[in-house]
């Protein structure tokens, strides 16, 4: 059967549901990210060929989300959390979906590196095959330290927006990195506490599938323990200052105390009262990152201003 025979013929495909494909609250990490990245970054760039710079990563970043639904079609479809996804509703086909996701990919990379460096164009098409090969088709659904390594695609938009200002690669931008490498698995595994029949259901062996929620309680804790270090260890640098600071300290010291609270659950008081810590360390876990690079950001604005070295 083919994806024509299957896309629901009742539901036409619009222009939101092909918008839907580049994973928009995703991308929206992605251009902020990418935008702190190059803000902070000691080179400044035209703001034409800044915004140039900023449309292309959220254009890639777009490509690979969309690369990503059409390689995940199956899992979505069975997943609750997934399933009213373009492709698995039967609104987009899953050759469009391809189709649309290559094209994108490729117009991003030539673009950004037109407007910037190869550099960064470079970085950008890597991080595409990252996400869409490296962790889609092969970590997902192979090791339950899919979260772990498949989590290097998304923080590479903050060292991307780094390289096309600077045209290399620093400390700073690896720290950036490192944020957000360190942050994307007690993100996901507070997630998967609470939706774990989700991923067994769909047959992806995320840690609370392979090892239990025990080890994964234990796997959070350790995971914040070393993002906090490696968070405040960025304030230190020249992309901090101040702000960035007092707000990592802060932060990351509330991380590490949900982190704790999560370690100490057991299932019964869990189930008890539907997983209210872990859903709530969840919540805050979607802040973490947005607040961490709007302390960096606003650093960057006082320093430009003159009101800090």
């Amino acid at each position: 059967m083919t994806d024509a025979t299957i896309l629901d013929e009742e539901h036409e495909a619009q222009f939101g549901d092909y918008f839907a494909l580049l994973k928009p609250r995703v991308m929206t990490l992605v251009v902020f990210t990418a935008l702190v990245g190059m803000l902070v970054a000691p080179v400044t760039l035209h703001p034409f060929l800044g915004f140039c710079a900023i449309l292309f990563i959220a254009v890639g970043g777009g490509a690979a989300g969309a690369l990503n639904m059409w390689w995940d079609a199956d899992i979505d479809a069975v997943m609750r959390r997934t399933s009213k996804r373009p492709i698995p509703s039967g609104r987009v086909t899953g050759r469009d979906a391809l189709s649309i996701g290559l094209a994108l990919s490729g117009f991003a990379v030539v673009m950004l590196g037109l407007a910037t460096n190869w550099a960064a164009g470079g970085l950008l098409a890597f991080t595409i095959f990252f996400y869409a090969v490296v962790y889609s088709m092969w970590l997902k659904r192979s090791t339950p330290q899919n979260i772990v390594i498949g989590g290097a695609a998304g923080a590479f938009p903050p060292m991307i927006g780094w390289v096309a200002a600077t045209g290399s690669v620093s400390l700073e931008s690896v720290l950036m990195f490192a944020l957000i490498f360190l942050w994307t698995p007690p993100h996901f595994w507070a997630l998967a506490l609470f939706m774990r029949s989700d991923y067994d259901d769909a047959g992806v062996p995320m840690l609370t599938v392979t090892h239990g929620r025990r080890t994964t309680r234990r796997h959070i804790f350790a995971y914040t323990l070393v993002l906090a270090a490696f968070a405040v260890w960025l304030g230190l640098t020249t992309a901090g200052g101040p702000i960035y600071l007092v707000t990592a300290i802060a932060l990351n010291a509330w991380f590490i105390k949900g982190a704790w609270e999560i370690r100490g659950r057991d299932e019964e008081a869990a189930e008890a009262d539907s997983y209210l810590v872990e859903k709530k360390f969840f919540r805050f876990s979607l802040l973490y990152l947005f607040l961490h690079f709007g302390a960096l950001l606003t650093d960057a604005i006082l320093r430009t201003a003159g009101v800090i070295a």
